[in-house]
Formats: structure tokens, sequence, C-alpha cells
């Protein structure tokens, strides 16, 4: 059973939408990625680099908030899944990724969605 490296409540504005309001103003998105990673080498070694960075990690996740607008959460999930993944000794990993300040009809406290990638 793989360790779980999580990063929660990451922040960052971006342009994210199917509105063009939504482009053109941006909002906040926030990020929750759970990583399954074997853990014991870094336990072993108490050396960073047996092990995923996640300083690192939430900055490229940040990078991809911020980055080129997309339409749908959707897609921008799964970029943000797509990054995590680079690094071999990610097994697999969840990304949920809130829009708090979707434009909805009624009031809604927030709008998340969620996948799971694993590596192929």
């Amino acid at each position: 059973m793989p360790d779980r490296i999580e990063l929660r409540a990451i922040a960052a504005q971006g342009r994210h939408g199917w509105f063009p309001h939504e482009q053109e103003h941006g909002q906040q998105f926030v990020v929750d990625i759970a990583l399954s990673v074997d853990t014991r080498p870094a336990a072993t070694s108490d050396e960073l680099s047996d092990t995923v960075d996640y300083g690192i990690l939430a900055e490229r996740v940040v990078d991809v908030v911020e980055g080129e607008p997309v339409k749908l959460v959707e897609t921008l999930a799964q970029r943000i899944a797509d990054v995590c993944l680079e690094d071999h000794r990610v097994e697999d990993v969840e990304v949920t990724v809130h829009k708090p300040e979707a434009p909805t009809t009624v009031p809604v406290g927030d709008v998340t969605v969620t996948i799971r990638r694993a590596r192929t």
C-alpha cells in the first residue's frame, strides 16, 4: 500500500471558465492534491532528493492555475494531474479543483471537480 503526500488549499488566481468575463477578469481557484508515493527511500536516507519536493510541486500547480486559460475545470484538473505524474515516484494522484466563485444562478458555496489518475 503506497504512502500519501497531500497538499491542501493551494490558492491561485486563474482566468478559467466558460464565460468570457471569467477569462477576462479571473477568479480564485483552490487545489488539493494527494500523491501516492513510496516514502521509504526518503525515510531511510532523510534526503529530500529521495521524495517529492512538495514546495516545488506547489509552485508548479500555481503556474498551471495562473497559466493558459481553459474553459472547463475538468481540463484544469487534468493539466495539474499531468504535472504531478511527471515525477516518476508518483504512482497516482487525486486532484480536486475548487471554484468557489463559480457563476451559478442559485447560491452555491463551492464547486469542485475531483479526478484520479495513475501512471500508465
